[in-house]
């Protein structure tokens, strides 16, 4: 139980870190990407185009709320 313990740990202060908003925007940026994808709304470079967008977008937008406080 203590090597699960630890294992969900690493993976948990991996994934989330410091700011879990920050997590949630790359999770939400890489789900709205893969909707596109599997969707076949976008293909090729403006599949890259938007995923690199709504990364930047949201990770900028939970940066400015941060600052915000």
């Amino acid at each position: 139980m203590k090597y699960l313990k630890g294992f969900v740990r690493f993976w948990y202060d991996f994934v989330i870190g410091d700011d879990w908003k920050i997590a949630t925007a790359v999770v939400t940026a890489l789900a709205i990407t893969a909707v596109a994808l599997t969707t076949g709304l976008l293909t090729g470079p403006l599949l890259i185009i938007l995923g690199a967008v709504l990364l930047f977008t949201f990770f900028v937008v939970s940066m400015v709320v941060d600052v915000r406080k």
